[in-house]
């Protein structure tokens, strides 16, 4: 019997031959919205120098810029008089400064951990109209753990807040820390810890915190993110808010600080939520085709927001003000900071 030539055996049975079979288990899995899987491989890198980034930015940081020549003018110029010599005559004027000073403290050292929670929402695809939902939606939901957080912190402002550390105007002495003091580097040091843990975690480096809620309720992290940004208040030291905090906790009205704290937080995010409709409306298909073309791009996006943020905030809030307190000898600051 003659044996075809190998060639002939090829053509004549082409079935026979198939490419190798690709086992789904190994396909990388999105657990949650900060973690899809993807993870670049110098990991390392992007956290040295995503911290580094951090570190600098407190550096540089001067809280007399962005909280007196913006958000003292900002509050100025919507208001018509000076927001922090003009005493809050009523319910309706402290709505209204609740809102403006909220607006007005977007960029403030206390706020910039909240860009990093969006960086999911980024390089949504389809018609204009999808786009806008696609981002609207996960904002909805951040701001259902937001004023969850906020309404309940003025209730129990307007109930027992004149006992309260953030009450207290007794000036910071060198060498030690005020009750205010206090619970702002617990607060904020709490919140930076988690952003840097969020961005460990979007790298695979640490367990997702939200890989088993996220399957039943996939809403979860983009609420938990709304409830830290919530929580800025509880710890907040923004002249304008301390004005507003006063105000409430002096009403004894818990209705009016939970409307108080709840505008106070919408105002925070406003800018926020038009920036990235914006980039939806007008860099969504281009920015989609961009980061699905290699998914670690927004691994990375995800990755350094988080850790950039949470290392800004643990280091401003907790280091940093030690130095200033004079507690710890020495801290790098800008002349101008």
């Amino acid at each position: 019997m003659v044996k075809p030539p190998p060639g002939e055996l090829l053509r004549a049975a082409p079935e026979t031959i198939s490419a190798p079979s690709v086992d789904a288990a190994s396909e990388p899995k999105a657990t949650s919205p900060f973690v899809n899987g993807h993870f670049p491989r110098r990991r390392g890198l992007i956290i040295g120098l995503s911290v580094l980034a951090g570190f600098l930015l407190t550096v540089v940081w001067s809280a007399h810029f962005v909280d007196s020549t913006i958000g003292d003018n900002v509050a100025n110029t919507l208001l018509g008089h000076d927001a922090k010599e003009t005493p809050i005559a009523g319910i309706a004027a402290g709505i209204l400064f609740a809102f403006v000073s909220g607006l007005a403290g977007t960029f403030t050292a206390c706020n910039i951990a909240t860009f990093g929670a969006m960086a999911p929402l980024l390089g949504s695809g389809g018609s204009r109209w999808s786009r806008i939902v696609h981002t609207l939606k996960p904002l909805g939901w951040v701001s259902v753990g937001m004023l969850a957080v906020s309404s309940v912190y003025g209730v129990i402002v307007g109930l027992v807040g004149t006992s309260m550390p953030q009450f207290s105007q007794a000036a910071n002495q060198p060498g030690s820390l005020s009750p205010r003091s206090i619970q702002s580097m617990v607060v904020y040091g709490i919140i930076g810890l988690v952003m840097l843990y969020l961005g460990l975690a979007s790298l695979g480096l640490v367990r997702d915190p939200f890989a088993k809620i996220s399957k039943r309720f996939p809403n979860a992290p983009m609420v938990f993110m709304g409830i830290l940004i919530g929580a800025f208040l509880i710890g907040r030291p923004f002249p304008l808010f301390r004005q507003m905090f006063r105000d409430a906790a002096e009403s004894g009205n818990p209705l009016y600080g939970a409307a108080a704290f709840s505008l106070q937080s919408i105002g925070n995010i406003l800018v926020m939520a038009i920036l990235f409709l914006i980039i939806a409306n007008f860099t969504g298909n281009r920015l989609q085709r961009w980061l699905t073309a290699n998914p670690r791009r927004l691994t990375v996006i995800t990755a350094v927001a988080f850790l950039v943020a949470g290392a800004f905030t643990f280091l401003y809030w907790d280091v940093r003000l030690l130095a200033r307190r004079e507690i710890i000898p020495w801290y790098p600051t800008a002349p101008w900071a």
